[in-house]
């Protein structure tokens, strides 16, 4: 038998036992911290609390955003509240806005750092802290869990760009540069230089055109499509969707991040594109763009390595059309390389969708990273109160090897 295995039928045994009911979750007012980022601190019932701290590194938001904690990322897809899963679980809760929207890695990582010590100020120094991220805020999740043993103890990184940063600017400027070719002049601007006005009129303007136009020509979509590799569902309209929201990446995307790397990322110059109905012309005439030598230095910063000293959980959805699940397989072999990957455990979750994850399927996530960190059990029924919830979970447990004594 597997550890993880014998890890998991440990807990599934302690679970067994009558499990006491959740936490509730009060947040503390919000405050400042020295960059300039909000923050906020959520904790259990008086007597629930276990001692240990979750941070919450948030996912992308729009460089033009109001600055805050964006509450929309604090709810799973399904409406469950992310603090009330974790307070709910007997661990405090805190998470930071950055100090900046956008590309907001290196922000990120210095301000949840710094909310370490705030908490600490403030309620008292934690035996453990644990990190939770989905999309930008998984590669969050796991640079810092790779660069700070010593204070994390260890992560759980959804849907992020964890296995090649520069794959992922690639790969959303690929997308932007076969939708000129096949659409042309249908968004102004090129895919390393974004117009102020389609920005601002993206919704209201751009949108309609892209989703008309998709409609109106599907062949030309379908290429689009098998070019790129980019995922869509069973459902015609995550066609749809899937265009549509990974042009807003790099529309929303684009300028800052070449503010934010000191320079243009983006290079196809020796690309080859292939899955067109004629890809002699397409590869004639397709946008070429080279990168500029200073975002390139830069962006070094942001590329993970695999070295890891303490667990790193990932969850992915197999259909992700914003951050493809090819990141896994990439970090999964980084691990390897760097004599890690005892320390790693990736699920894949066979679905459509960017970071469309179930409340069941984040507990059991969280719960497989606190058995790998410290062998500790936790009891779940109170944050999964319903059957249908506590019969998926149970579910992934099979799934993953584990039958239910």
């Amino acid at each position: 038998m597997r550890k993880r295995e014998l890890i998991v039928l440990t807990f599934m045994s302690l679970a067994a036992v009558t499990a006491p009911a959740a936490a509730g979750s009060t947040c503390q007012p919000d405050g400042t911290q020295a960059s300039g980022a909000q923050y906020r601190i959520c904790m259990p019932d008086a007597g629930h609390w276990n001692g240990d701290l979750v941070l919450y590194a948030h996912g992308y938001v729009a460089f033009n955003a109001p600055p805050g904690i964006p509450e929309d990322q604090l709810k799973l897809p399904d409406g469950t509240s992310v603090p009330g899963i974790i307070n709910g679980l007997g661990f405090a809760f805190a998470t930071t806005g950055y100090s900046k929207n956008g590309l907001a890695v290196r922000e990120g990582i210095d301000d949840l750092i710094d909310l370490v010590g705030i908490f600490g100020t403030a309620i008292g120094p934690p035996p453990h802290v644990y990190l939770v991220g989905p999309s930008e805020g998984g590669i969050v999740t796991a640079l810092l869990v790779e660069r700070h043993p010593e204070v994390f103890t260890g992560g759980l990184a959804a849907c992020g760009p964890i296995g090649d940063f520069r794959r992922q600017i690639n790969y959303i400027g690929d997308f932007r540069v076969i939708f000129d070719y096949f659409f042309p002049g249908l968004i102004p601007g090129t895919p390393d230089a974004i117009p102020d006005e389609v920005i601002q009129n993206w919704d209201t303007v751009y949108v309609p055109s892209i989703k008309a136009a998709i409609a109106a020509y599907p062949s030309r979509t379908a290429q689009l499509l098998k070019v790129t590799h980019a995922p869509v569902g069973t459902d015609p309209s995550t066609v749809e969707k899937t265009v549509v929201d990974v042009l807003w990446y790099n529309v929303f995307g684009t300028n800052d991040a070449k503010a934010e790397l000191g320079g243009q990322p983006f290079d196809n110059t020796q690309r080859l594109y292939l899955g067109s109905d004629n890809d002699l012309l397409l590869n004639l005439f397709a946008r070429r763009l080279a990168a500029e030598a200073p975002a390139l230095t830069e962006i070094h910063a942001y590329q993970t390595t695999g070295a890891l000293a303490r667990p790193l959980v990932t969850l992915h959805t197999t259909g992700d059309p914003i951050i493809p699940y090819g990141h896994e397989p990439l970090y999964g072999l980084k691990t390897l390389l760097a004599g890690s990957a005892a320390l790693h455990a990736n699920f894949p979750v066979m679905r459509y969708g960017h970071c469309q994850f179930t409340a069941p399927e984040v507990v059991f996530g969280f719960f497989v990273l606190l058995l790998e960190a410290q062998a500790q059990p936790i009891a779940v029924d109170g944050v999964l109160p319903d059957a249908a919830s506590r019969q998926q979970f149970d579910s992934l447990l099979r799934q993953h090897g584990v039958t239910p004594p």
